[in-house]
């Protein structure tokens, strides 16, 4: 049973005239009568009973009338739902970022893109990047904003928005506060809080054991507001993204020798044909003046 079919019974229903219902739905009158006819072979009864000056609904015409009379309902608030979600009236977005990604770099970000697109409704959702990675291949996520070391595997694209440095990040009182930057080489001996989720906790690691540095790993956390607390409080050092130390109490210093710098994408799935909120989106990315590496 297809809705036109479902039309010209509600509207034979209401004007019980074929003539009239015919008119009203803007086709001819067999195409109407043979509609009804193959209705009534599917359903397996009358629907109408057709006399002389007296069509009028059967029982089961009668029966049915109100469930056809819900679909078409349904499928007009449909199609409205629709309307308003290619106009982004009542749109949604998912957007999965990083938990590692510091919010103040997207604040006014996102508050422009609000002032532009009201009728977009974006649900955040904060994870590492595998996850965030796995969820977007699924179709769970319509964008991601992550980084990794060592990129992201296809069917993965990305747009690089900008790119941040790691730094040391310690208290007022700490021997790094004053420095201008910080050879790796100097932390060799330092209390290290470890950043569970950074995405880079592995190459860090590495680099630490390449250049002979042996740090005194006090404590380890999922948590980065834990973590700068502790190190505001002077308790020791750890590495993070230079937008990501901006805490009372925390000075962050460049790291180098070797240096440390991750890029922030915006990550899609190649080939997926993107929603009207996600074109939306993906524009007002690309416009944004996204920051540039600070000078050292």
């Amino acid at each position: 049973m297809e809705l036109h079919q479902i039309r010209y019974f509600l509207a034979l229903g209401e004007t019980l005239n074929f003539t009239k219902a015919a008119e009203v739905c803007h086709i001819t009158q067999p195409a109407l009568t043979r509609a009804i006819r193959n209705m009534e072979e599917e359903l397996g009864g009358l629907l109408f009973s057709r006399e002389r000056n007296n069509t009028h609904l059967t029982e089961l015409g009668r029966l049915i009338e109100p469930h056809l009379a819900e679909i078409m309902a349904r499928a007009g608030e449909a199609k409205q739902t629709a309307a308003r979600f290619i106009k982004l009236e009542k749109a949604q977005l998912s957007l999965g970022v990083m938990c590692t990604i510091s919010p103040l770099q997207f604040v006014s970000f996102l508050s422009r893109f609000r002032a532009d697109n009201p009728g977009i409704d974006i649900t955040l959702l904060e994870d590492v990047p595998n996850q965030l990675s796995d969820l977007l291949v699924r179709g769970e996520l319509d964008l991601a904003i992550m980084a990794k070391p060592d990129g992201f595997p296809d069917p993965l694209r990305t747009s690089e928005l900008y790119s941040e440095r790691f730094v040391i990040a310690c208290s007022a009182g700490h021997r790094f506060a004053d420095k201008r930057e910080i050879p790796m080489a100097e932390m060799d001996g330092e209390f290290y809080f470890s950043r569970i989720n950074c995405e880079f906790y592995d190459a860090l690691d590495q680099m630490c054991i390449n250049e002979g540095v042996k740090l005194i790993k006090s404590y380890s956390s999922e948590r980065d507001d834990w973590i700068l607390t502790m190190v505001a409080a002077g308790l020791g050092v750890c590495f993070l993204p230079e937008y990501t130390a901006t805490f009372p109490g925390v000075i962050g210093c460049p790291v180098v020798s070797p240096s440390v710098t991750r890029s922030v994408c915006l990550v899609t799935v190649a080939g997926r044909r993107p929603s009207s909120p996600v074109k939306a989106f993906m524009n007002a990315v690309r416009r944004y003046p996204w920051p540039s590496v600070a000078s050292a």
